[in-house]
C-alpha cells in the first residue's frame, strides 16, 4: 500500500488545520478521506523533518511550531480563509498526561495538571479565532475517563467557546479500538468530534469480520534483510514463548517453565504477535524487553511497524531508530482517521472515500508453517521454581507520587 496523493484541484474543497501533527497519522487519514491539510502545526524536528519528507509544500509547517503562540497570533487570513470558514480543526495532543502507559512514572497521569495538558486550551483558543465548524480531537482513553480525565474540563471550555461563536458545537465521544475499523492492531483511542450544532455527525461504524486484518496480513509479505537485534537481559526467552503469548508462557498457569510468577510483570513483557490476530498496541518508547517482539524473535522494523499502524509502507519517518519508534508509536492510525474523517465529511455534505476506504489494507493467505519453541537457555534455568503471583487486582504496587 503506498500512501495517497491528495485530492486533485477538481475535488470539491474541504479544508483542514492540523495541530500536534506528529507523523501525519491523522492528517494522512483525514486527507484520504477527502480533505485538504492547509497547515500543520508540530514542534518536534524529526517530526518536521517527517511531514516535510513525505508530504513538502502540500502540508505547509506553520512558523513557530508552538500552538500556544500560534492561538494568539494566526488569523484565518493568514491561510487564505475567512472566520468560519475552516471545515476543520484537528488534532493528537500528547497523550502522556493521560495515559496509563506510564503510570508508575512520578509525572504519570496529571492530566491538566501537566503543562502538556494545559494544551487543549490552546487548541480551543485557537478554534475560537477560526471558528471552524467541526472540531476533532484525538488522545488516548484517559482523556475521557478516569483521575487524569479531561473531558469535564472540555465541556467546560467548550461552553465558553459557545459563547463567543456564531452557531454553538456539540460533543460526541467515544473510546474505539482500531482493530474494530480494520486497522491491524488493538490500539484504544479516545476520538471526540465537535460538531456545529447545525450538522449531524455519528461515528464511524465497526467493520464486517471480513475487513478485520491481522498482524500477518500487514506485515507478512515483508521480507528483512537485516533485522534489528534484541537486546536486554531477557532476549535470549523469546525462541522459548509461542508467538502471541508473553512472560506469562513461563508461569506456572503457562505452558513452558515456571520462571516469573503470574503476572508479576507487565503485559508487554516478552509478548510477541500473533499471526493469525491482530498486533497489541505499538509503544512509542519501549524498553528492550518490551513487545510486541515479531514471531520471529527480533523487535519490529520500522517498516512494520508503520503497516500495523495503518501507514503506507513507504511512509517516510526521518530521525534514529529511538525518535522513528517513537513517531510511529506516539501517531494515530490513518485508516482509523480516514473513517472518522469520512464520517465528518458527511455531517458537511460531502461523501467521503467510499468502500473500501483508501487506506484499507489487503487481507493475505494465511500460508505459513507451525513456529518452532526452543528449550529453556541455560542462563535461565535456574530460576525455575516456586513463585509468588500477583496478590490480586488492587494488592500490587502502587504507581509513586506525582508531587
Amino acid at each position: 500500500m503506498r500512501a495517497p496523493t491528495p485530492p486533485s484541484s477538481s475535488s470539491p474543497r474541504y479544508t483542514a488545520l492540523s495541530t500536534f501533527s506528529g507523523l501525519g497519522g491523522l492528517d494522512l487519514g483525514l486527507e484520504a478521506s477527502g480533505f485538504t491539510v492547509v497547515g500543520c502545526v508540530e514542534t518536534d524536528p524529526a517530526t518536521c523533518r517527517s511531514l516535510k519528507a513525505n508530504r513538502g509544500d502540500d502540508w505547509p509547517l506553520l512558523a513557530p511550531g508552538d500552538i500556544a503562540e500560534l492561538a494568539r497570533t494566526l488569523s484565518p487570513a493568514d491561510l487564505a480563509l475567512t472566520p468560519g470558514e475552516l471545515d476543520l480543526l484537528a488534532g493528537a495532543p500528547p497523550c502522556q498526561p493521560y495515559s496509563t502507559a506510564g503510570q508508575w512514572a512520578d509525572s504519570a497521569r496529571r492530566g491538566l495538571i501537566d503543562d502538556r495538558g494545559k494544551l487543549l486550551f490552546d487548541f480551543l483558543d485557537l478554534a475560537a479565532r477560526f471558528q471552524p465548524k467541526v472540531l476533532l480531537l484525538e488522545n488516548v482513553p484517559g482523556f475521557l475517563s478516569g483521575p487524569a480525565s479531561a473531558l469535564e474540563a472540555l465541556e467546560s471550555q467548550l461552553r465558553n467557546l459557545n459563547a463567543v461563536v456564531k452557531i454553538p458545537y456539540e460533543i460526541h465521544a467515544e473510546v474505539l479500538d482500531a482493530a474494530d475499523f480494520g486497522v491491524p492492531q488493538h490500539r484504544r483511542r479516545a476520538i471526540i468530534v465537535m460538531v456545529q450544532s447545525n450538522l449531524e455527525f455519528e461515528m464511524p461504524e465497526v467493520v464486517e469480520d471480513a475487513a478485520r486484518r491481522t498482524a500477518w496480513d500487514a506485515i507478512g509479505h515483508i521480507s528483512c534483510e537485516d533485522p534489528p537485534e534484541p537486546g536486554g537481559k531477557w532476549a535470549e526467552l523469546l525462541p522459548s514463548i509461542p508467538e502471541g503469548h508473553n512472560y506469562q508462557w513461563h508461569t506456572r498457569k503457562g505452558g513452558g517453565a515456571a520462571l516469573f510468577g503470574y503476572r508479576t510483570r507487565y503485559w508487554s513483557f516478552l509478548l510477541k504477535l500473533s499471526r493469525d490476530r491482530p498486533a497489541w498496541t505499538i509503544p512509542a518508547s519501549p524498553g528492550p524487553s518490551t513487545g510486541p517482539f515479531h514471531w520471529d524473535n527480533r523487535p519490529l522494523t520500522i517498516e512494520e511497524l508503520l503497516c500495523l499502524q495503518s501507514f503506507p509502507q513507504d511512509w517516510i519517518v526521518e530521525g534514529n531508530r529511538r525518535e522513528q519508534v517513537r513517531q510511529v508509536g506516539n501517531a494515530t492510525p490513518p485508516l482509523l482517521a480516514e473513517l472518522v474523517g469520512n464520517q465528518i465529511l458527511k455531517a458537511l455534505g460531502g461523501t467521503g472515500s467510499g468502500e473500501p476506504p483508501n487506506l484499507a489494507i489487503p487481507a493475505a493467505n494465511p500460508t505459513w508453517e507451525p513456529l518452532a519453541i526452543s528449550a529453556v537457555p541455560d542462563k535461565f534455568v535456574h530460576l525455575a521454581g516456586e513463585h509468588l503471583d500477583h496478590p490480586g487486582s488492587g494488592q500490587g504496587p502502587r504507581p509513586r507520587s506525582a508531587s
